[in-house]
């Protein structure tokens, strides 16, 4: 059996167990999902389902690579990732749900945590690790060296991008689990198509657990991630995007999650352009589909589907 198909085995039957006896931690602790009234009325069901499930997705992961990091110290760069935006996110979710405060961490705050992890990684991956400028294009297939300050600002909106994405699109049950687990598979491939088995190490450990999570969180959802888990996934997705030289190709890999958080804009934008006119029915998009009459299930199998078809492009250019 070779390393991707083992830690992805190890880290799904790590999921599912440590998954087994967290779920009912929360779910007895009350830390529970509150669902806002003014969206689609079959969400309404969901209000007390446990949250905060991220937590064993970075705990299977962060201890996987745990066990790596020695012999391939460039993995302390996706458990600084994974580790730094699930407790940023962990903090977010802890404030609202624990605390009682609906506000949770305020945007300026949240925006600091996020710079600070940023800064750290892209710092790291330039100063200590040496990894360079350069990134894939699409279609060519040859790097190309950018200058030092246009590439800190160009990671820096890829990371903090990514993370945001990943959580707008963490909407439905299984959504975000599966569009993540689909976007890691395939840099799972593409790490092998470039014997690059420090990130083969690093994906096929995030997938593994995607799909052992997804157990819990397909619908009807036993528990959902929370910022917690969508913040780390992000950072996740946009670290290995990093490191593999290939950022631009989440503009591929990762349209669906583009598609809810340019949806997202435009709908801020629209709603203060017309003095409180919506563009869509409810943004993210993946909710404007569901009030337009698509089932939930319908929705998360669509999103899937283009995520796979966008893969399998990717991976042919």
């Amino acid at each position: 059996m070779n390393i991707q198909t083992t830690l992805l085995f190890v880290s799904f039957i790590a999921t599912v167990i440590l998954g087994s006896i967290v779920v009912p931690i929360l779910k007895k602790k009350k830390i529970g999902q509150v669902v806002r009234d003014d969206g689609p009325k079959s969400h309404l069901q969901k209000n007390g389902t446990p949250i905060m499930g991220g937590i064993v997705i970075i705990l299977v992961v962060t201890t996987i690579l745990g066990f790596f990091v020695k012999d391939y110290p460039i993995l302390v760069l996706p458990m600084i990732a994974i580790f730094g935006y699930g407790l940023i996110g962990f903090l977010d979710d802890f404030k609202k749900l624990i605390l009682k405060d609906p506000e949770g961490m305020s945007p300026k705050m949240k925006m600091a945590g996020l710079f600070i992890v940023t800064a750290i990684l892209i710092g790291l991956y330039l100063f200590v690790f040496n990894m360079g400028t350069s990134i894939i294009i699409p279609l060519f297939n040859q790097p190309i060296s950018l200058g030092l300050i246009v590439f800190i600002i160009f990671t820096a909106f890829i990371l903090l991008g990514t993370t945001n994405a990943v959580n707008l699109t963490d909407g439905l049950d299984g959504l975000a689990t599966g569009v993540v687990a689909i976007i890691m598979t395939f840099f799972t491939l593409e790490a092998l198509r470039q014997q690059n088995y420090e990130m083969v190490v690093f994906c096929s450990s995030v997938v593994g657990a995607c799909i052992g999570f997804l157990l819990f969180n397909m619908h009807p959802a036993k528990v959902f991630m929370g910022d917690t888990g969508s913040l780390a996934l992000g950072g996740a997705v946009a670290i290995t995007a990093i490191i593999l030289k290939m950022p631009l190709y989440l503009a591929i890999v990762a349209l669906v999650c583009i598609v809810d958080t340019i949806s997202v804009m435009l709908q801020v934008i629209y709603f203060k352009a017309t003095k409180g006119k919506r563009l869509f029915k409810m943004a993210p998009f993946h909710h404007h589909l569901e009030l337009s009459g698509y089932k939930e299930t319908t929705v998360v199998l669509i999103f899937w589907v283009v995520t796979i078809i966008c893969c399998i492009v990717a991976y042919l250019i």
